[in-house]
Order: C-alpha cells, then sequence, then structure tokens
C-alpha cells in the first residue's frame, strides 16, 4: 500500500523526529510512505480563529497535494479532525453561499481518506502489536480533538499496552482537557496554564516517567508546563514510542 504522510505545520517545523518515527514504523509494517513535498497548512488556525473563507484555498491546494492516494496518515488528531471534520462544512458553507459550488466535492475524496496514525494502524492495516518495546513506565493522554472529533477510543491504548517493557499506567482524569486548544491558549493564557498544570500534576501522581498523547500540539503545551514545574515527566510522541524497538536505545 502506498500512502502519503501528512506531517502538519508544527510537526515539520518543530518535531521532525515525529515524521521519521511515522515513515520507520510504517515502512517496517511494509507500507510505502511518500512524503509530498508540496504540503503546507490544511488551514485549522485560520478555520479556528474565524477566517472560514481564508481557510478554503488552503483546503483545495490540500487536496491538490494528496487527491491521488490510497490512504493519508497524519500523527495530529488536531489537523486530522481539520480535514476529515471541517473541510465538508468548509464545502457545505461555501455551496450555500452560492460561491465555490465545486469545493464540497473536491474535498470529499480526501476528507474519507484520511486516518490519524492509530486508526490507520489498527482499523486499516489491522494491527496491535507493531513489534516495539519501549522500557518505562508511561501514562497515555487523549487529546480533544482525537477524542471527541474522531472517535479513537482505546486504539492508542490497544497499541500501547502491545509494547514490550512497558508500562501503561491510568492518568486520573484522562479525559479532560489539557489547556492547549490552539488558539485558546494564546486568548486565555491564564486558564489555559491553570488547565495545563492540572494535567501534568494528575500525570506526575501516576509516577510514569513519561506523558504520550497523539498530538504533539498539546505536548508541546504540556512539554513547556512540565518545565516551569521542574517535573522529571517527559512528553512523547505516541509515534516515537511505536517506533522503538530493542535495536536502539529507547527515548
Amino acid at each position: 500500500m502506498r500512502v502519503a504522510l501528512f506531517l502538519t505545520c508544527v510537526n515539520d517545523t518543530l518535531y521532525p523526529d515525529t515524521g521519521r518515527a511515522v515513515v520507520k514504523l510504517l515502512s517496517r509494517l511494509g507500507v510505502e510512505v511518500d512524503f509530498p513535498m508540496g504540503q503546507t497548512c490544511c488551514g485549522q488556525a485560520h478555520y479556528n480563529t474565524g477566517y472560514r473563507r481564508e481557510a478554503e484555498p488552503l483546503a483545495r491546494h490540500f487536496s491538490d497535494v494528496f487527491g491521488g492516494y490510497e490512504a493519508i496518515v497524519t500523527p495530529s488528531g488536531s489537523c486530522g479532525a481539520m480535514v476529515r471534520e471541517l473541510y465538508p462544512r468548509l464545502g457545505d458553507r461555501a455551496r450555500a453561499q452560492g460561491r465555490g459550488g465545486d469545493l464540497a466535492a473536491v474535498l470529499a475524496p480526501v476528507a474519507a481518506r484520511t486516518y490519524e496514525l492509530t486508526e490507520f494502524l489498527v482499523d486499516v492495516l489491522g494491527v496491535t502489536d507493531v513489534g516495539a518495546w519501549y522500557p518505562h513506565r508511561v501514562t497515555y493522554h487523549p487529546t480533544c480533538h482525537g477524542l471527541r472529533s474522531l472517535g479513537l477510543g482505546d486504539r492508542p491504548r490497544r497499541l500501547l499496552e502491545a509494547v514490550r517493557g512497558l508500562e501503561l499506567v491510568e492518568l486520573p482524569g484522562a479525559e479532560e482537557c489539557c489547556g492547549f486548544g490552539g488558539t485558546f491558549a494564546v486568548k486565555n493564557p491564564d486558564v489555559s496554564a491553570a488547565m495545563g498544570a492540572d494535567k501534568v500534576a494528575r500525570a506526575v501522581s501516576t509516577g510514569a516517567q513519561v506523558l504520550c498523547a497523539a498530538d504533539n500540539s498539546c505536548l508541546m503545551h504540556l512539554g513547556g508546563t512540565m518545565t516551569r514545574l521542574g517535573t522529571d515527566l517527559r512528553p512523547v510522541h505516541l509515534a516515537e514510542i511505536l517506533a522503538s524497538t530493542e535495536e536502539e536505545p529507547a527515548a
């Protein structure tokens, strides 16, 4: 199977190791992975800030870049939700306003073929044991977009439970938001920081060495909180855990 990696702006700029981990993991499972060089922002930041019309050209560009692939895989629940959940809304809105009548038809195929990484592994490839080894005590934070928009359910946990050497511990209040919320953290910094501090305190209470999530935007927020609070906890993306094997030191 030939798939495209939609890395996202945040990962491409700040967390390229997550992209490398996705390629390594999928290649190990026999998947041919392409990285289309024309990919840019999906438009989520524009859409969430109220610039819905300005997001439309970015959505069209996404379709141009990724339209020829069997599947589009992303290590980001938030950007995956933008494509899957909000691209159809963009198309419907454009049609209702009497312009861009073809936008819904243009975006529908890529929306249907876009998968968050854990969905692709469990639902498309049909695997939960990916041959990973990660000898650490880990707690998992389900991010809001993955939990509520994409409905990832227990897929990430099933993948983590199959990792050799990994001790998975329950995170109290796991389903509560970490406080990032994209532009929410900018517009409401005090509330955002308090929510992040609560989440980190609960993660620390588990005795875990690693706080894992499937979205680096949330981990960026929580990682900054960990640094300010002086904890020993480390934020690690799920893809980097699943890519780890016994042949190399676990991160």
